[in-house]
């Protein structure tokens, strides 16, 4: 029974499994292709998704290596890369010499309006108002109402609040403008250096306006050869010496005696250039740079240098100074005189008008102006700012031109003048252009105007002065100041002197026998104190101001006092005295 269902006979009647499907081998897969089969393009498509992924990651990786690696190898200035949002600020920043930043510009907005596509100007003059209290309403809704033009201003540099809410209003007649805003974070400090700029953002007055293309054409920030800490010391010691001898205005300078590099300038009183009116006119007036004046005594240093240099006074002539120097036209007497014969040393000592006016007379005329041409006396200041007073020269230069111009008086020029022309005098002879910018090459363009040896005796004359004449109050120990005072009676509106309206000067170097810097400090119209012994002269005033800036800024500028120098001083004058 078995057999007959495995049996080949009986087989063709029942299938095992697979046998009822018959095949023919020759015709079976004739019309069959591989490309209509589901199964193969599902295939192919996966591959080529595979494939597809690793090129885009192989790509990526690339890139990052190339970025990552290979550009970090091939910059070595360590310059950042990356992509960055763009800049909307045009005018360079402004830092001090130590990269301290004294003004900048910070992005903003300007709010405009198109009158023609205002539908509503009183509600909406209603609505800027109280989102703006600064404007005013009939201003504003006569702008609004306008018909002339399609753009007007409304109000420039709006917080980001204000334009926030100006959005919210959604009045399609409003618009901004991107601008920027010129900030100076030390307000007051450097004031009459930098200066400031207008509501367009362009230079109105210093630096700002003297360097207003190489600002606003390049992105490098402008250094200069101020240095923010000793502005700031000098302009607390000048404030407070101003307030002490309750002077209407104040001036100090103070600068590298070997390049004439500014590291201090400060002009009282002065104002806060973020704010735009200043109510203050003098407060914009730079004295430092503009104002010329006759400078007094310290002319003498001039007068001096000049007479040692021409050959025809030593240092050890005398000159009568027993009676006053009458002239043709006038007569010139000493402020609490000698009485005697004095020599050169002695002349500056003491100050003597007569003695200066006699050494001059003996030099000439011609020499005397010459020189003074020389050191810069008949033209303006070469300085990176605005504001530069022009002197006021005597058109005649007679004998007694020649003998006021030796004293102080005849001449006027500005303390700029004075402190470049003095530090030529004590700094070897070399006279530079004096500058606000750091590593001027103006450094290095000087002409000599007197001799090395002359200037070596100067610098022992200046000495003197301080030690034993009207600078004794400036003597700070460790630090060798020299120096000279001035005093110069005001003139008048009817052009006539006045005695109780003075102007007090004092010019001075430090360390005297390797002069570093020279500092000259000017007090407008001091007031005599009951501490002053009612006298109103530079000794009793710009000297013990001087003396503390000079304590003050002397460790601050790295100079090491040297105590051995005041300790070597005194044991001279022992042995002398034995």
């Amino acid at each position: 029974m078995i057999g007959k269902y495995f049996s080949r006979k009986s087989g063709r009647g029942f299938y095992l499994p697979g046998q009822e499907i018959k095949i023919d081998k020759i015709s079976s897969f004739h019309d069959f292709s591989f490309e209509n089969d589901s199964l193969y393009i599902c295939k192919n498509r996966v591959m080529f998704s595979v494939f597809s992924f690793i090129a885009v990651f192989l790509i990526i990786s690339l890139r990052l290596f190339d970025l990552c690696i290979l550009s970090g190898l091939e910059k070595k200035d360590n310059t950042p890369h990356g992509i960055y949002a763009h800049n909307t600020i045009k005018r360079a920043d402004i830092i001090d010499r130590n990269g301290t930043i004294v003004a900048t510009s910070l992005p903003t907005v300007n709010l405009y309006v198109n009158p023609r596509k205002v539908l509503n100007a009183p509600k909406l003059a209603h609505e800027l108002v109280k989102i703006l209290p600064e404007l005013d309403y009939d201003t504003t809704y006569k702008k609004l109402t306008q018909k002339k033009g399609t753009f007007i201003y409304l109000k420039r540099n709006l917080t980001p609040s204000q334009q926030y809410q100006i959005n919210y209003l959604g009045d399609p007649s409003l618009e901004f403008e991107e601008g920027e805003k010129r900030v100076y974070p030390h307000k007051n400090l450097l004031a009459h250096i930098i200066g400031r700029t207008d509501v367009d953002n362009i230079g109105i007055s210093g630096l700002e306006k003297a360097m207003d293309e190489r600002l606003t054409n390049s992105n490098i920030p402008l250094a200069l050869s101020i240095d923010v800490g000793v502005q700031d010391t000098i302009r607390e010691l000048l404030k407070e010496g101003m307030e002490k001898y309750k002077a209407v205005g104040a001036t100090a300078i103070l600068m590298d005696a070997n390049s004439s590099e500014v590291v201090a300038m400060v002009s009282l009183p002065d104002y806060d250039p973020n704010i735009n009116k200043v109510n203050n006119e003098r407060a914009l007036f730079n004295m430092a740079t503009k104002g010329v004046y006759e400078p007094g005594s310290v002319l003498k240093i001039f007068n001096t240098a000049m007479s040692l240099e021409s050959g025809k006074v030593k240092v050890a002539d005398k000159f009568d100074a027993t009676q006053p120097l009458k002239l043709r036209y006038n007569t010139i007497k000493d402020y609490r005189g000698e009485n005697r014969w004095l020599s050169v040393p002695e002349i500056l000592v003491y100050s003597s008008n007569i003695g200066s006016a006699q050494m001059a007379l003996k030099v000439g005329g011609n020499e005397q102006r010459n020189f003074l041409e020389k050191i810069g006396f008949f033209e303006n200041v070469d300085i990176e700012l605005a504001e530069k007073g022009y002197p006021l020269v005597p058109k005649r230069w007679g004998d007694t031109t020649v003998a006021t111009v030796a004293y102080g008086y005849g001449i006027s020029v500005s303390p700029l003048h004075v402190i470049s022309a003095y530090s030529a005098v004590i700094n070897g002879g070399i006279y530079h252009s004096p500058s606000i910018l750091k590593n001027s090459p103006k450094a290095q363009n000087g002409h000599r105007v007197i001799s090395f040896s002359t200037s070596k005796a100067m610098r022992k004359l200046m000495r003197l002065v301080v030690t034993d004449g009207s600078g004794k109050r400036a003597n700070v120990k460790g630090y060798e100041v020299g120096g000279k005072t001035g005093t110069a009676n005001k003139l008048s509106e009817n052009g006539r002197y006045v005695d109780k309206k003075v102007r007090t000067t004092f010019v001075s170097a430090f360390p005297i026998s390797d002069p570093k810097y020279a500092l000259i400090v000017m007090l407008d119209e001091p007031q005599p104190l009951k501490e002053t012994w009612g006298f109103v002269t530079s000794g009793w005033n710009t000297v013990p101001t001087a003396s503390k800036i000079i304590s003050a800024v002397a460790p601050q500028l790295n100079l090491k006092a040297n105590y051995d120098l005041d300790e070597l001083r005194q044991m001279r004058i022992i042995e002398a005295s034995y």
